[in-house]
């Protein structure tokens, strides 16, 4: 994604460096292509793992089998869809023989088998690369962490722990985490008599973004849009993917007039943007929907709705606007 931002859009923010979305888009799929599904967290099971002599391996970050431990050792380890791969991954974005790690004597590799879709490491597309410890690899809609060294038992446990706050394909908050911090804020501005702000945006025509490029693609478009926007924000504001693609930002002590700047800036930041996929260039724009703590506030849940209701106002007021 090549970013035309214009100057001065957010005062004393640096420049975002530009980004590039590169990524061979899958064939379009059936009539379930839209629904992604991501298993919850089985608490009980990661708790439960006992010490390994293994010093690697991969975990399922984002995808089916959220959590999930794939030990590597010096035996060559294959990633696809068919149900004979060591890991096998039921998502049609994924090939049947997608991606091989090997093993030299020193480190692991991981090379690409021809998949469609492509492999990736650290949004890099790979044919072959050697993995270090940290290093995200991203197959097809799935995206896996390798990790390595002695202390990869509580390494990994730190994981699971950031998997239940945050969304891994955006590095955002997720909606677990959103919904605690929304409480808080909201019973904090109730109690000290603070300003508090919520904003909501949605891209506009999203689906026609999936069936143009594809899934994949899309994916992308939503990791790229959160890197795009999550550094003109405050530390102290809350930026959460709470759906497909819509997202929240928490605004503590922000009143009306200053969230509706912030809102129609995170717009405008979108609207700038561009996207690159398979040589191709197109924009997206978001709808946005502000509310801001008030006497009609009852509850946070009342305030969420109160700002989903101006979002869909901005949507079927034309889209690429703000309403709030």
């Amino acid at each position: 994604m090549e970013l035309k931002d214009p100057k001065n859009l957010i005062p004393n923010a640096a420049l975002v460096p530009n980004v590039e979305i590169n990524e061979k888009p899958r064939e379009r799929l059936g009539s379930d292509a839209g629904h992604e599904r991501v298993t919850a967290i089985d608490m009980s099971s990661f708790s439960q793992v006992s010490a390994s002599a293994d010093r690697a391996c991969l975990v399922v970050i984002y995808g089916p089998e959220l959590g999930k431990r794939a030990p590597l050792g010096q035996a060559t380890f294959e990633i696809g869809r068919s149900s004979r791969s060591d890991l096998p991954i039921d998502q049609e974005s994924i090939s049947r023989h997608h991606a091989r790690i090997t093993f030299d004597g020193t480190r692991h590799m991981v090379e690409d088998l021809g998949s469609t879709n492509g492999t990736f490491v650290n949004d890099v597309n790979v044919k072959r690369q050697p993995l270090k410890d940290g290093d995200q690899v991203k197959l097809g809609r799935s995206i896996l962490k390798y990790m390595a060294g002695d202390n990869i038992e509580a390494n990994y446990h730190e994981e699971i722990y950031r998997l239940m706050t945050m969304d891994a394909l955006t590095q955002t908050h997720n909606r677990r985490y959103f919904n605690e911090a929304l409480e808080r804020e909201y019973n904090r501005s109730l109690r000290y008599r603070r300003s508090l702000s919520l904003i909501l945006f949605d891209i506009d025509h999203f689906k026609k973004i999936n069936d143009t490029y594809g899934h994949v693609a899309g994916d992308s478009v939503l990791r790229q849009l959160a890197m795009v926007v999550k550094p003109r924000l405050r530390s102290q504001d809350c930026l959460a993917r709470v759906g497909g693609e819509e997202f929240a930002v928490l605004l503590p002590e922000v009143e009306n007039a200053g969230a509706r700047i912030a809102a129609d800036k995170v717009r405008a930041i979108v609207e700038a943007a561009r996207f690159l996929v398979d040589s191709k260039e197109f924009g997206c724009t978001v709808s946005v929907g502000v509310i801001t703590f008030d006497a009609r506030v009852t509850s946070p849940q009342m305030l969420y709705e109160m700002a989903d209701k101006n979002l869909y106002a901005a949507k079927n007021g034309g889209r690429n606007r703000v309403v709030g």
